[in-house]
């Protein structure tokens, strides 16, 4: 361990730069080569079969099960001629990972030989030990059984010679233990809620999207140099390390030239992404030196996290075919900005309408302030459950930092939007509708929003929840999380709130209301109401954490309090009356995330226990002897009047390297303790709790004595790459 630093220094200095052959087809003619899609569906499936597929996929149908077999038949056969030689269920437990199990397409034949099955059985369902993911107590080890059942709306891919089908996870007793699952029925939710809503406008319309356009933040490290950091092979982050002396205070990485060797990544990753039907658009150099960004084309909503879900699987495996290390960890260094995973949330009609985009005419504005402001209105009511929905231990040390969104959710919209909003909230009915020939309606102002104001609105990078000219951009999300867990909430929550407003409305046109008076005086009513939770200033100020808590808006900081979030009253009502999540799929939920809160920590606590005293305190003492040995050498060879000026400065270090190395010791001494103090709590909240408050803080106490002794060490015995080697060298 003591040489890993210099050895893997003296590799990089030797590396070759890695450049993959890739296509010389345009992009159009490889992309989606590796993924099942309608077209290639049309090529080796039967009509009958093809049509009831599509409508699986279209209108949530059931795959009538005497096509599943032709289905299965034609899939493996596309899929063996690609070189596929296995097949695997993929989901997504709730660990913010993806899971499979791999089984070869190959039967052995009685007598000898063998033959190739994918049966129709073996497509739609398998048995999956649900036991062993996280299950918030859902299944214990003697009831194992799981299922994951095809998500057709998802298409089947291959990556290397695996075909993957992407699947739902669900308990033997039918509980979710997915984000999948859930996903899909807020999908649903707010298609339902947001259409009804939609044909008080037009009535054409029969069905509403939810889009997601994910931007994936990422840093990378060399292979050799992370694998001389066990905190970072462990955690995803540096638990020590001193800054170095340049990091992004010259604001000289951001959409600067990318790296030659991390182009050649970038290139090798997107030929890759591009081929699995991902449609990756955007590279970038991000704020931090060796942070990166990716971004795609916007997509369906489940189909986009499944791609990034994907995405992250891939990122890994091509960082080390270029001998890079990925790190999706939201604050992999200290004192530079964490990576975060921006995500673009939009609704979309069947008949091509963005309804968060302002129209063309009075009543497609009108549609549009609409539906933003029952957005609005539901993050207000759930702000709570939308912190919730971003919060965990890892994403804690990003938010806040004056370079993410504070835990505090509050909505950007911008002066022109703000404007139009304050005044149909002031105006009375009278003044706003205006009844044409037709019987059209205007509203003042608002049929004057100019077309262009996708473009004109300001940006505010401090706002969570900010609308960007066509969508909303929930900026809070982590990096490493999966995206569903906040478009969970976020769906269901405006689901919610459509179908409190469509209720409202009929009850109030039941009662003689115009269509048009009944909205604008429900509008009014809402912009009233939610006008706490619009914020257009600075985010990072001590002073909008004050006006916040005035506002009565959510200021909880407490990870293992605000995860509480999931089971309060009103949580539980919203989600079993929306058909997303039941009381008991609530509690299992705040079961696991209290856990695995706890879980990092304490991984986190053990792996930097054994940093301390395994690697910093031996080479603080042999560095310390060292100095011992020159001063008395010194004593030996010069008189005392003379002693004491020679070998002033090395004595004050002798003495300052002892607090240090006690303070080290002690602290960890005390890390232990506590830790195995909250270990023996049988509580999830009250365990998370304790380690909060008592391990947490002692993070910091120890680090900053080790970073000291950093700054004093010899850099030849310091056997642990620094900040300057992990960050600049690419």
């Amino acid at each position: 361990m003591a040489t890993l630093r210099f050895k893997a220094l003296d590799e990089i200095s030797r590396r070759e730069l890695i450049e993959t052959k890739l296509s010389d087809q345009k992009i159009s003619g490889y992309f989606g080569a590796d993924v099942f899609d309608r077209e290639t569906m049309r090529q080796y499936i039967a009509k009958d079969a093809y049509e009831s597929l599509c409508n699986a996929i279209d209108e949530g149908r059931r795959i009538d099960r005497k096509f599943a077999n032709q289905i299965a038949q034609g899939m493996k056969t596309w899929a063996m001629e690609r070189g596929a030689t296995h097949y695997s269920h993929w989901f997504q437990p709730l660990n913010d990972s993806t899971a499979e199990k791999h089984d070869a397409f190959f039967e052995p034949m009685q007598g000898g030989g063998s033959f190739e099955t994918f049966k129709g059985e073996l497509l739609v369902q398998q048995e999956p030990d649900a036991s062993s993911f996280p299950n918030g107590g859902i299944r214990n080890t003697f009831e194992a059984r799981g299922y994951s059942a095809w998500d057709a709306a998802s298409p089947a891919f291959i990556v290397d010679t695996t075909l993957c089908i992407p699947t739902v996870f669900i308990s033997y007793t039918g509980e979710a233990l997915d984000y999948k699952v859930p996903l899909l029925k807020a999908e649903h939710a707010i298609d339902k809620a947001a259409t009804e809503v939609c044909r008080l406008f037009d009535t054409s319309v029969s069905r509403v999207v939810s889009y997601l356009g994910w931007e994936q933040e990422y840093f990378l490290v060399d292979e050799g140099l992370w694998a001389a950091r066990p905190d970072l092979m462990l955690t995803g982050r540096t638990l020590i390390g001193h800054e170095s002396a340049k990091n992004q205070q010259l604001e000289d990485h951001y959409f600067g030239a990318i790296p030659t060797r991390v182009m050649a990544f970038m290139k090798d990753l997107e030929f890759e992404c591009l081929k699995l039907g991902i449609p990756v658009k955007t590279r970038h150099n991000e704020v931090a030196p060796n942070q990166f960004e990716l971004a795609p084309v916007f997509e369906r909503m489940n189909l986009a996290n499944d791609h990034n879900q994907l995405l992250m699987a891939v990122m890994k495996k091509v960082a080390r075919r270029h001998s890079f290390r990925l790190l999706l960890h939201e604050k992999p260094f200290k004192g530079i900005n964490g990576s975060g995973k921006h995500c673009n949330w939009s609704l979309g009609t069947d008949t091509g309408v963005n309804l968060l985009a302002p129209g063309k005419t009075p009543q497609e504005n009108l549609q549009f302030i609409t539906f933003l402001v029952n957005i609005l209105m539901a993050v207000y009511q759930r702000n709570g459950l939308l912190k919730a929905s971003i919060s965990s231990a890892t994403n804690a040390h990003r938010l806040g930092a004056n370079e993410a969104p504070p835990a505090i959710i509050s909505s950007f919209l911008g002066s022109q939007l703000t404007k139009i909003l304050d005044q149909i909230e002031k105006s009375g009915l009278e003044s706003l509708v205006k009844m044409g020939e037709k019987s059209e309606f205007h509203l003042k102002g608002i049929a004057h929003i100019p077309e262009l104001l996708i473009d004109n609105t300001d940006r505010n990078r401090t706002s969570p929840f900010a609308f960007t000219g066509n969508r909303f951009e929930f900026r809070a999300v982590g990096s490493s999380a999966n995206c569903a867990k906040a478009m969970i909430v976020l769906n269901t929550a405006v689901a919610w709130q459509l179908n409190v407003f469509k209720q409202s409305m009929d009850v109030l046109m039941l009662k003689g209301e115009t269509k048009e008076n009944a909205i604008y005086s429900l509008l009014q009513e809402y912009i009233k109401k939610c006008r706490a939770i619009r914020f257009d200033g600075n985010g990072y100020g001590e002073e909008w954490k004050k006006e916040a808590e005035k506002r009565g808006l959510d200021c909880e900081t407490s990870i293992p309090v605000i995860l509480g979030q999931f089971v309060t009253l009103e949580a539980v009502k919203m989600f079993a009356e929306t058909g997303v999540l039941t009381e008991k799929e609530l509690q299992a939920r705040e079961e696991v995330y209290l856990e695995t809160y706890t879980k990092k920590i304490q991984i986190e606590a053990r792996v930097l226990g054994d940093l301390a005293i395994n690697h910093i305190v031996p080479v603080a003492d042999r560095y310390q002897n060292v100095l011992l040995e020159k001063v008395e050498r010194i004593k030996r060879l010069f008189p005392e009047d003379k002693v004491n000026v020679l070998a002033k400065y090395d004595l004050e270090m002798i003495e300052r390297l002892s607090v240090h190395i006690t303070e080290i010791q002690l602290g960890v001494e005390q890390l232990s303790d506590n830790r195995k103090s909250a270990n023996r709590l049988g509580n999830q909240r009250e365990k998370a709790m304790m380690y909060q408050d008592t391990v947490v803080p002692l993070f910091e106490k120890i680090r900053y004595h080790i970073d000291k002794l950093e700054l004093y060490v010899d850099d030849e015995l310091w056997t642990l790459p620094k900040y300057r080697e992990l960050l600049f060298i690419r």
